[in-house]
């Protein structure tokens, strides 16, 4: 048997950390080295935007993790654990973190990405109406620029398509315009849906 078969079977078809029966994916819960029953989950996409901060923070939604807390399943504690740390300024997670426990092994696991040390603070790229943007988009300049150390002067209402997210400055992207790679601020642009 396949081992999306075993954890949808075990999973009952459902996320098992949301109880959720929406679209469920495997996910290795980092840092794993091969996909097995002991460090492969099946969730939901909501989760796996969620735990990948590539949503803003709902912790409404992970009130579910006072019942998946208990699982036998060792990745889903690990993961319960990371995401309780997360919201460990509010009661209800410090309270669910309180009656955790895991042993040292999957203690160090869980702690091995460091995930539970930040909060649920997302750094998301955003255009100048506060869409999310995402590596792959398409957008509009909804300013003339000029680019620096160029000649090139990007109009109003450019298409910027397959944009990149600078990763580690949440006000700017990488995109094409006119063959040249540039870099542009987010407050500068609009998303095209």
């Amino acid at each position: 048997m396949k081992l999306e078969e075993i954890l949808l079977k075990r999973s009952g078809n459902k996320c098992e950390l949301c109880k959720s029966e929406s679209t469920l994916k495997l996910y290795e819960v980092p840092p794993a080295s091969g996909m097995n029953e002991e460090n492969t989950i099946m969730i939901c996409d909501k989760c796996i935007a969620q735990i990948e901060k590539k949503e803003e923070p709902d912790s409404n939604h992970w009130r579910c993790l006072s019942e998946s807390m208990w699982s036998e399943v060792p990745g889903v504690q690990v993961v319960s654990w990371r995401m309780l740390n997360r919201y460990r300024n509010e009661s209800w997670a410090a309270d669910n973190l309180d009656m955790m426990y895991l042993d040292d092994e999957k203690l160090a696991w869980a702690k091995a990405t460091g995930d539970h040390e930040n909060d649920s603070t997302v750094e998301l790229h955003k255009d100048s109406n506060g869409n999310i943007l995402q590596n792959g988009d398409t957008v509009v300049l909804i300013k003339s620029l000029d680019v620096k150390g160029s000649t090139l002067n990007a109009k109003l209402g450019t298409v910027v398509r397959n944009i990149r997210i600078v990763e580690d400055n949440k006000e700017q992207i990488e995109g094409k315009i006119e063959g040249q790679l540039i870099v542009i601020l987010t407050k500068y642009v609009k998303k095209q849906h």
